[in-house]
């Protein structure tokens, strides 16, 4: 998906992550009237069939890759023994040596950070990943490589990708892509 900067990229994926919350009618994911739930089946539902891939990539620094892996994993209520070991093969499917499993997050290279956000959104094999502007950091050569592992792993896992963005150069990797302004309808006002 793609338009502009303002264009409301960002508040739909939001919206789809269940983060905000629809002021009229609702939002059906995977057969799941999704915007309806209450938080706590909203979350878990979120932890257990969605990745989010942040713009900002929103990892705790201080904490180890594992350990902001590990948290998406507890969430999603998976068993803590596999998490690192399907870390470490995520982390290689991502190009990234794992062992930066036990360094900080913070003391990752940006385009580090960035595979550790996309490991850490599949841990829990989700049916969606929705991914916010994840190359705006990036240089050209770092963008289409990254762009290249993202599809080959969404692939692999048979993940649905929704990923936004402005840069039209993106849409060559993707088979389909929607301008935002074509999903938006014109509210409808009454005078009082």
């Amino acid at each position: 998906m793609h338009g502009a900067s303002g264009s409301g990229k960002t508040t739909l994926l939001n919206l789809l992550a269940g983060v905000l919350s629809p002021t009229q009618g609702g939002i059906q994911l995977l057969e799941q009237e999704f915007s309806s739930l209450y938080s706590r089946r909203k979350d878990k539902f979120r932890a257990q069939h969605i990745g989010v891939v942040f713009q900002q990539f929103n990892l705790i620094s201080y904490l180890s890759v594992l350990k902001n892996i590990q948290l998406a994993a507890y969430f999603g209520g998976n068993a803590k023994s596999k998490v690192e070991q399907k870390a470490s093969e995520m982390l290689r499917k991502l190009k990234l040596d794992p062992d930066v499993l036990q360094r900080p997050a913070g003391s990752l290279s940006v385009g580090q950070q960035q595979r550790v956000a996309i490991a850490r959104a599949l841990i829990n094999a989700p049916e969606i990943l929705l991914v916010d502007e994840p190359t705006s950091a990036l240089d050209a050569a770092a963008r289409d490589a990254f762009m290249e592992i993202l599809i080959e792993i969404c692939q692999l896992t048979t993940t649905t990708l929704v990923f936004v963005s402005h840069d039209m150069y993106l849409r060559r990797f993707f088979d389909a892509s929607v301008e935002i302004s074509s999903l938006l309808k014109p509210v409808e006002t009454v005078e009082c």
